[in-house]
């Protein structure tokens, strides 16, 4: 099975740091408070469990395989 490598794009422009990402991502990759960012980019999966949560559309997920 192919390992898969992810990351999370946040438009701080919109975002409200309103946490439900943080709180959704499986992986504890997501941190923020006035605009999320991304502490721990290596443990992404880009599973996109915080951009289905985000009530703004703030988040793009990219997924690749390697």
């Amino acid at each position: 099975m192919a390992k898969i490598k992810g990351a999370v794009v946040v438009n701080t422009e919109r975002c409200k740091g309103c946490n439900l990402c943080v709180v959704a991502c499986p992986s504890d990759v997501l941190e923020g408070y006035h605009y999320v960012y991304m502490k721990n980019p290596d443990a992404c999966i880009g599973c996109a469990s915080c951009g289905l949560v985000c009530p703004d559309g703030c988040l793009t997920i990219y997924k690749v395989k390697i």
